[in-house]
């Protein structure tokens, strides 16, 4: 059973060790600081909604006038406190314990950065708590709203056979995937589909959904779903490019699998909130060949969360990922 100390650690309290471990994510690391280079001009104001080790807010620093970094777990806040002390132009950041859901700075800024993202949206409060700032900051400093960092997310769902026999052992449990490394325990069954895009300083909707259908481009298993979510962490409109960084897929076991052939098509359809918890999809999540009448639930499984973490992952770039990278620049202008 989950206690209250673990339930808020799947929100915007997340411990302090895997914030150290972000530290070491090349990747985040390398995406979110040319990000914020691109965006905080000089002399710019700059809020950071949950700063964890507050590194971003440092990025931002290196430009900025002044950062508010606002961050709710105090172990964290202690930590930042002693880590930005360490690092260049650190006096022009205020580290403030707060409840990202519920604060406001004492004056307008120009950038927000917020990353607290997970995979599908789920687990951290991305959605819910910059759908509640922007609220709050039009009705007390109105228009405009200050560039979001970031600036856009796209999510796909894709079919694939995933091998879930752990040296003998079979477990067909939710798994993380390394976006960038190649896998070989998985088979795509079909190029991924994308179901939402979304730009944070537009208005969203608050869910997450899907019901539509997937043509198979190779024969197989059918036995899970991967969820991917590619997000846009800044535009840089003279060159026409974007920074960009995944989260760890999401691999989601069917529970039986469906015999797909090439040419095949697949219904899927699923509803959550952004920021519930990850058997909200799974308890949503509805997959149908379409010659078949009865539906493979992944309800039906008792599904646990493992948490691990295999050496997989392609990156897979569907025509539409091209589509959708070029509604971003479109809404940008």
């Amino acid at each position: 059973m989950q206690n209250k100390f673990e339930s808020l650690e799947l929100g915007q309290f997340i411990p302090l060790h895997y914030h150290h471990n972000m530290l070491n994510d090349p990747h985040r690391m390398k995406g979110f600081k040319q990000a914020i280079d691109w965006v905080v001009k000089p002399g710019a104001k700059v809020l950071e909604l949950g700063g964890g080790t507050g590194v971003q807010s440092f990025f931002a620093a290196q430009k900025a006038q002044k950062v508010y970094c606002v961050e709710r777990n105090p172990e964290l806040v202690e930590a930042a406190r002693k880590l930005i002390k360490k690092n260049t132009n650190g006096d022009r950041i205020d580290v403030i314990q707060a409840d990202a859901m519920y604060y406001l700075p004492p004056e307008p800024v120009d950038v927000v950065i917020c990353e607290m993202l997970h995979t599908g949206l789920l687990r951290e409060k991305q959605m819910p708590v910059i759908n509640a700032f922007k609220k709050r900051y039009l009705e007390k400093f109105g228009g405009p709203l200050p560039v979001f960092v970031p600036e856009a997310s796209i999510q796909a769902i894709q079919p694939i056979q995933q091998d879930f026999n752990f040296e003998g052992f079979n477990a067909p449990t939710i798994l993380f995937q390394d976006p960038y490394s190649i896998q070989a325990r998985s088979q795509n069954l079909s190029d991924p589909e994308i179901f939402q895009f979304l730009t944070y300083a537009e208005p969203f909707n608050p869910n997450c959904s899907w019901d539509g259908k997937i043509m198979i481009t190779q024969s197989g298993q059918l036995n899970a779903l991967r969820l991917i979510t590619k997000n846009i962490l800044a535009l840089n409109m003279e060159t026409c490019s974007t920074q960009d960084w995944y989260t760890q897929y999401i691999v989601f076991p069917l529970a039986k699998p469906l015999t797909v052939s090439k040419g095949d098509k697949v219904a899927i359809c699923f509803n959550y909130q952004g920021g519930a918890p990850l058997n909200a999809l799974s308890d949503s999540l509805e997959v149908t060949k379409i010659n078949d009448i009865k539906c493979q639930s992944v309800n039906e499984l008792n599904i646990l969360y493992a948490g691990s973490v295999e050496n997989l992952a392609n990156i897979a770039q569907s025509q539409q990922s091209k589509i959708a990278y070029s509604k971003v620049q479109k809404n940008s202008n």
